[in-house]
């Protein structure tokens, strides 16, 4: 630890900038697709759907690691590591000369943006006394939202000029951050952390992007082709593995006590199947508005903004819903405002532009519903979990919504097949309003069986989960 007390805002302001880029540019690539799909116009949509899946495949896989890995190594170390790393993928990323070569530094600045998550409210915690950190985490936990609401615009503003400055944007921002952090930020470890389970880790990575694959390439291939059929046995293999070995490993990459709470196993998978909902709507609305109603990128950057910035003022209120009747019904009404508004880009949109009778109502609809969904789920780790055990409980939920998020993106490719129509865009809002119609179902079984659970006991030091592993209820598809 340094010999002064780290200044709380500066503390705040720091590491909200880092978890605000490592969230933003989520948002600000899926807007810049088409431009990055122009650009490079020998890449099916398969191919170049890794852009975004590489990404979160391996956010997904490298979160619990990254956050024991700080635990026993340093959380200001490993977050200015990662900040290094996101600076320096993100400048590779600007000058890929291929789709291949900007899918395989987009999986490194995953890595980076792992590494800073769960760092940077490990960080905020120690730096604010107890009666400050809800406050204090409540301004880290709105950025995501915030990214959210601005990733579409400013990707739309940044591809005008070329898609490759939605990438070049971060490094003035990240070359702050590295120069504050060192002066700003304070060590802090946990030195009974024990080494985290890397391996568990690959295989969570493996068994993730080989069914991603399978769904990708099931269009070309069929159901019956031979690397759907190596890609599905893979991913069962993979995925089934990965809990046999939690369940031996000190350190595991699945924190499976935790999930034999019914409430916290329901709220995963509650979260993984919203998840795929969102990053399907919002995948498949930028090719929508680009492709049948062709506006720019700017326009329909601008056109998606009212969704995500009804998010942020909803997110607040729901947190007082929440308080008041619990998560479940929360999320089972947010889960009826998405479902909602899938169903007016279902039966209201056509070839012929029409934003303010059809895109608009749904973007607002379904900004409802994110902003009460995503903080509700989140929060039953709070109500189910004891304090010992949020952060396993947080890093279980937000590794479901990743994983989510890359499913999503998958059997929308799957969807489409190809250059999609709006008969294959009506098929893909029926896959958002199947996510929302089970999203709702998961919120009512949420609240039926959250009256009935009881905290689960502390385990061992060494398969407890510290502050470094607890990561935000914001909104990365």
């Amino acid at each position: 630890m340094s010999d002064t007390a780290p200044k709380p805002g500066l503390v705040l302001l720091v590491v909200s900038t880092a978890a605000f880029l490592a969230s933003l540019d989520t948002f600000i690539v899926t807007i810049a697709f088409p431009g990055i799909r122009a650009a490079f116009p020998g890449d099916d949509l398969a191919t170049l759907s890794w852009v975004l899946n590489g990404y979160t495949v391996l956010f997904a896989a490298c979160l619990a690691p990254a956050g024991r890995l700080a635990d026993r190594y340093g959380r200001k170390r490993l977050f200015l590591i990662g900040v290094a790393v996101f600076t320096l993928a993100s400048a590779a990323c600007a000058a890929a000369p291929s789709i291949p070569v900007l899918i395989a530094f987009r999986a490194v600045q995953a890595v980076g943006a792992a590494l800073v998550m769960p760092t940077s409210l490990a960080l905020l915690l120690t730096a604010f006394p107890p009666h400050r950190r809800p406050a204090a985490v409540g301004v880290w936990a709105s950025v995501g939202a915030a990214a959210a609401a601005l990733g579409p615009p400013v990707g739309g503003l940044l591809v005008e000029a070329s898609w490759r400055w939605v990438f070049l944007v971060n490094l003035p921002i990240c070359a702050v951050t590295l120069l504050a952090g060192p002066r700003v930020l304070r060590e802090s470890r946990d030195t009974g952390s024990g080494v985290p389970d890397l391996l568990g880790a690959a295989g969570l990575l493996v068994g993730v992007g080989a069914l991603a694959y399978a769904l990708v390439e099931a269009s070309d291939h069929g159901w019956g082709g031979q690397p759907v059929l190596v890609a599905l046995v893979v991913a069962a293999v993979a995925l089934a593995w990965v809990p046999l070995r939690s369940a031996r490993h000190p350190v595991p990459v699945l924190d499976l006590p935790a999930l034999r709470v019914p409430t916290l196993w329901l709220a995963c998978l509650t979260t993984g199947v919203f998840a795929a909902g969102f990053a399907a709507m919002l995948f498949g609305n930028v090719l929508f508005l680009t492709s049948i109603w062709h506006d720019s990128i700017l326009v329909a950057g601008l056109s998606l903004a009212p969704g995500p910035l009804v998010v942020v003022p909803v997110s607040i209120l729901g947190g007082r819903f929440v308080h008041r009747f619990g998560p479940g019904p929360v999320v089972a009404l947010g889960g009826v405002s998405f479902g909602a508004g899938a169903l007016v880009w279902l039966l209201g949109m056509g070839s012929a532009p029409d934003y303010a009778g059809s895109m608009l109502p749904g973007q607002l609809l379904t900004g409802l519903g994110v902003g009460l969904i995503l903080p509700s789920l989140s929060g039953v780790v709070g109500t189910v979990l004891p304090a010992a055990r949020w952060g396993a409980g947080s890093s279980m939920v937000n590794t479901a919504r990743q994983i989510g998020t890359v499913l999503g993106t998958a059997v929308l490719v799957a969807v489409f097949a190809g250059t999609p129509d709006l008969a294959d865009f009506r098929r893909g809002w029926l896959v958002v309003l199947a996510t929302a119609v089970a999203t709702c179902a998961g919120g009512l079984l949420i609240a039926a069986r959250r009256r009935t659970d009881h905290h689960v006991e502390p385990q061992a030091a060494s398969s407890t989960a510290s502050p470094a592993s607890m990561l935000s209820p914001g909104i990365e598809p």
